[in-house]
């Protein structure tokens, strides 16, 4: 259908819609910039790897705050539905790199978690 046939509020839900994915793509990066920068001193530090790991480790936590200055400009409010989006990487990192089993708890805390990302983020403008 040409956009000039849809209904506006379709038109705007879909520009809605790729704004939030945007947006949580951008949050899921960050997350995993801080993540990563995060455990690759603790591998140094708790479990004896190299200290070469500081360098990628620097590299990635300088990543982590570029990628913030991307971000919205209301900083507290960015950083409450950022934070539902860094609880599910920080659980799927969980899964995925230090092999633990997610239990139905974690799964239904992370679902609870984004979709208070998604109200905070899907906010109507303030007026």
């Amino acid at each position: 259908m040409p956009q000039s046939l849809r209904p506006r509020f379709l038109i705007a839900l879909g520009r809605r819609t790729v704004e939030f994915l945007r947006l949580a793509f951008l949050f899921a990066l960050t997350a995993l910039a801080e993540i990563v920068g995060c455990y690759l001193p603790w591998l140094v530090l708790r479990q004896a790897r190299s200290a070469w790991l500081l360098m990628p480790a620097a590299l990635s936590l300088a990543l982590f705050a570029w990628l913030l200055t991307l971000h919205p400009t209301a900083a507290g409010r960015t950083y409450a539905a950022y934070g539902g989006m860094y609880i599910a990487v920080a659980l799927a990192w969980l899964r995925f790199v230090d092999g633990a089993t997610l239990t139905r708890w974690d799964i239904g805390g992370a679902a609870i978690a984004l979709a208070g990302m998604a109200v905070i983020a899907l906010q109507p403008p303030p007026a």
